[in-house]
């Protein structure tokens, strides 16, 4: 198994790619567009049309709309695996989600996949997916040497990084994926605290704004990290800061047993209340912002989940749902 999950990499660099195609109306070759990021122009080519024609429906039966073009060379489409010339269609690629895609993720559905197939031995189309999914993750076996090696996940290979800056009191420059909003986005952070919590590493991290917050950045949504010369002083009331920022807010929520580990990814604190061979009601604590975190939760779980108290956030998930559709229905 490879040291370094060879997914994470890959992934990663697609809003860059797309940054360089949105600055070319006219599109680029495929083969400097690979070279500059030091890729096959085979491997590009399978990332790109991997993205883009996968099936982000489920049970909604959604797809993501067409925004690439594969041109010859007189500029008229040729076919995507034999084109030399790729374009963008749409001017805002990003917007359809690839800043949310990172491997943590992708190792839960590949947990949760290894679950259902010790349920389901003989599925064997279940077994060919989990198969496919393992070789995106990790890609060729790793050297032989490579067993002994320190080993880093990918997707926290920013951390001691981070570390540094915050022993040194030493401001950073990121790019991060915004995970409540589209976009990713170039901002300095004061790197305060790192925190490690069921979704992965974060930083709370100043400066201070003008309403007296700090921010929560998940490590798996920073994209690169550059650590600056400029040092900052800790807040003296630091304590204050962080407990405010991690208050959590109570909430009931009716579960199918089989979506019972959605809980577990969504809520700082999960308490069962009643559990039943059909359902489950848990109360779970949840940081902010709440009525996001409760629409993600109610999708992932399904029609039949429920919000029992407080009653005014059941509706976050059809909320969220028609924000879905609207999106990608474009």
């Amino acid at each position: 198994m490879s040291s370094v999950p060879k997914y994470v990499s890959r992934i990663a660099r697609l809003p860059e790619v797309f940054a360089h195609l949105a600055a070319s109306p006219e599109g680029l070759a495929l083969p400097d567009l690979a070279a500059e990021f030091g890729t096959t122009v085979a491997e590009l080519r399978e990332d790109l049309l991997a993205f883009y024609t996968a099936d982000v429906g489920g049970v909604w039966g959604l797809s993501r709309p067409e925004v690439l073009e594969f041109l010859g060379p007189d500029g008229s489409t040729e076919d995507p695996g034999t084109a030399d010339v790729v374009r963008l269609v749409s001017e805002s690629p990003i917007d359809l989600g690839v800043e949310y895609v990172d491997a943590g993720e992708l190792g839960r559905v590949h947990a949760a996949a290894r679950a259902l197939l010790d349920i389901e031995p003989d599925n064997t189309e279940l077994a060919e997916a989990l198969d496919v999914l393992a070789r995106t993750m990790f890609g060729d076996a790793a050297p032989d040497d490579a067993a002994d090696a320190p080993q880093v996940a990918a997707w926290n290979r920013l951390l001691p990084h981070l570390r540094r800056a915050q022993d040194e009191a030493r401001a950073v420059r990121i790019v991060y994926s915004r995970a409540w909003e589209p976009g990713v986005s170039e901002r300095e952070i004061e790197p305060y605290r790192l925190v490690q919590t069921r979704r992965g590493w974060e930083v709370d991290a100043g400066p201070v704004d003008e309403q007296g917050r700090i921010r929560t950045f998940l490590l798996s949504n920073i994209r690169s990290v550059e650590v600056l010369d400029r040092t900052f002083v800790t807040p003296d009331d630091l304590a204050d800061h962080l407990a405010r920022q991690r208050a959590t807010t109570r909430v009931r929520v009716l579960l199918p047993q089989q979506s019972r580990w959605v809980a577990d990814f969504y809520a700082e604190q999960v308490t069962f209340v009643e559990d039943d061979e059909r359902d489950v009601v848990v109360d779970l604590d949840l940081l902010p912002p709440v009525e996001e975190r409760v629409g993600r939760l109610l999708v992932t779980a399904g029609p039949s989940a429920t919000v029992l108290d407080p009653p005014e956030l059941d509706t976050a998930g059809v909320v969220l749902a028609e924000e879905l559709l609207m999106h990608h229905s474009g």
